[in-house]
């Protein structure tokens, strides 16, 4: 399509030709003998031909320095055709005594790269106005066929492209963002870099295939790489040092960085808040290359300025209160994405099956729609996400496949949906997100204090308390200020404030779970967690150790201690036990 190939990129195509001289190549005569003696260290004996497929070079520059440097006692012809390409070298005493030493400076032995002046200019031509820009609507469509409902979130993501600026996308786990994010970049124009770039002798890797997908039209000079737009991950495992560029002695090359690499496409943080480190200080890394569109990365102590022109993007399972409003200025725009519908899981499901190549029958669909339907319509009533659907669809096929049958029936659904863990899981009412979660506590100041109490009971309110004209209230990670005061103005409420003011982790393990959840919800627990042997519970304040310790002994369980560790709401206090051995 044009708008992948327009007139600027034909009129770069023009300029990046192939250099058939060393009057015509931006590397110095020094650097490419250097490279080829390197090369010829590296393998002993070498067709010339090897060495244009290495380095990329055209033949006709191959030749003027071989010759040179036979001319220098550094290497020799050994044989071969009569045609240039076909004769083989070796290398010479005096070329391996300076190749030793070449090697120590730098082993790099790869394709030729592009000066930096070079790729600076290129560059800099390329993002010259780059944003905003009209998206065709066939490219729209093409990036997001296979994407089922969110109608919302395209939109903002087509807002983002146009504009290139960034936003975050959040909701709860399952509900596709790393992959709808992931079709964003479909949107964006391609881009021209070089696989390598020559700065003070030194090299500097730019390509990377994990991560850049070439285009099917390429330049003439195969130093330079026409790519889509590049759509650049990370996750939990992101640390600030992964996000330096690190000098790789056994390649010879400086490794650039993620926020280097998503030069022209998308950045996408994804998992934010699960990381090791603060993610506010990865996200404070990211300020000046936003910031200036610019990275400063330093090559043997020397800074040197390369391009960071990325739509960054932040994805979290948890909300938006996680960001302050230094990071949120980088990325106005925001995505919410809600648990899918039945409809839509089944479409996915249907989708997924299709792609497999797989026959079924309707039957199929109707028995897993029953799965997400509420209880109260005569479903099972399990939190549907899409990640199900296409785990299901590789269950069933796999469980077809062993069975030896022709196409997928609703036995072999039965028997992928008792397969599949999670939902295996939510079917014993065990709520996966209980082993990991995190409550948040929320500050609620309003006049009318027992009316908006008994709203927020009603809305799932984990723990609530009074203190004056504010209510402390403990609800599940999935709810951010933005939804309770939408919900509070729904219902004709409006609040003066409403904030964060802790999160609590906790750690649920599933032995004998079941029965002290039972026991410490009929003697009225609010809520419970277990933390390193020790059970963690909040009890109206009339409940005292003495009583619990009786309640447990009455039902045979041994607790070696009870104390209140924390009263910090009016109504409510925090109890720990230490679990001994239960009979």
């Amino acid at each position: 399509m044009d708008y992948y190939h327009d007139e600027k990129m034909q009129r770069f195509f023009e300029v990046l030709k192939q250099p058939k001289s060393l009057d015509e190549i931006d590397l110095s005569r020094e650097f490419i003998e250097n490279l080829i003696l390197k090369i010829m260290a590296t393998y002993g004996t070498i067709k010339v031909k090897n060495i244009h497929e290495i380095t990329g070079l055209h033949v006709d520059i191959l030749e003027e320095c071989i010759r040179d440097m036979e001319d220098d006692d550094l290497c020799a012809s050994i044989g071969g055709g009569f045609l240039f390409p076909t004769v083989t070298y070796t290398i010479k005493r005096k070329g391996r005594n300076l190749a030793e030493k070449l090697l120590r400076e730098n082993p790099y032995t790869g394709l030729a790269p592009v000066t930096y002046e070079i790729y600076y200019k290129i560059m800099e031509k390329q993002l010259e106005g780059r944003f905003p820009i009209k998206v065709p609507d066939e490219i729209i469509y093409e990036a997001f066929k296979d994407i089922v409902g969110s109608e919302k979130a395209k939109e903002t993501m087509i807002e983002a492209a146009t504009s290139g600026k960034g936003f975050f996308i959040y909701g709860p786990p399952g509900t596709g963002k790393t992959f709808l994010t992931s079709k964003m970049s479909n949107l964006l124009p391609p881009i021209l870099i070089p696989r390598y770039i020559e700065f003070n002798e030194q090299v500097i890797q730019l390509y990377d295939p994990d991560f850049h997908r070439l285009c099917g039209e390429q330049p003439e000079d195969p130093r330079w790489v026409k790519i889509y737009a590049p759509f650049v991950f990370t996750g939990s495992e992101l640390t600030i040092e992964k996000l330096e560029t690190n000098f790789n002695q056994n390649k010879g090359v400086y490794e650039t960085s993620p926020i280097i690499k998503a030069n022209g496409g998308i950045l996408l943080l994804d998992d934010l808040g699960r990381q090791k480190e603060d993610h506010n200080m990865l996200l404070n890394r990211l300020i000046l290359p936003l910031e200036n569109r610019e990275e400063i990365i330093y090559i043997k102590g020397v800074p040197v300025n390369v391009h960071t022109h990325f739509i960054p993007v932040f994805s979290t399972n948890l909300d938006i209160s996680i960001m302050d409003e230094a990071h949120l200025r980088r990325a106005p725009l925001h995505i919410f994405l809600q648990e899918p519908s039945v409809d839509e899981i089944i479409e996915v499901f249907k989708r997924n099956l299709d792609f497999l190549g797989e026959e079924y029958d309707e039957a199929v669909l109707e028995r897993l729609r029953i799965v997400y339907t509420s209880k109260e319509k005569g479903g099972e009533g399990l939190t549907p996400t899409f990640a199900h659907a296409r785990d299901l669809a590789q269950i069933a096929q796999a469980v077809r496949i062993n069975r030896e049958m022709k196409k997928i029936d609703v036995d072999i659904l039965e028997e992928a949906l008792e397969k599949h863990v999670l939902i295996d899981l939510q079917r014993m009412n065990i709520d996966i997100a209980e082993a990991q979660q995190r409550l948040r506590t929320f500050r609620v100041e309003t006049p009318q204090v027992e009316e908006v109490k008994k709203l927020l009971l009603a809305y799932g309110a984990i723990g609530i308390g009074i203190e004056g004209v504010s209510i402390i209230l403990d609800l599940e990670e999935t709810i951010n200020p933005t939804l309770l005061i939408e919900y509070l103005t729904k219902n004709s409420i409006d609040p003066e404030k409403v904030e964060i003011i802790k999160e609590d982790r906790i750690r649920l393990k599933t032995s004998q779970i079941g029965k002290l959840k039972s026991l410490l919800s009929e003697c009225g627990s609010v809520r419970m967690s277990i933390e390193s042997g020790s059970i963690l519970v909040d009890f109206e304040e009339t409940v005292t150790p003495t009583q619990l310790l009786e309640y447990f002994n009455e039902n045979s369980i041994n607790v070696r201690d009870i104390k209140i560790i924390t009263e910090t709401k009016r109504e409510f206090r925090k109890i720990i036990l230490s679990r001994g051995a239960s009979s």
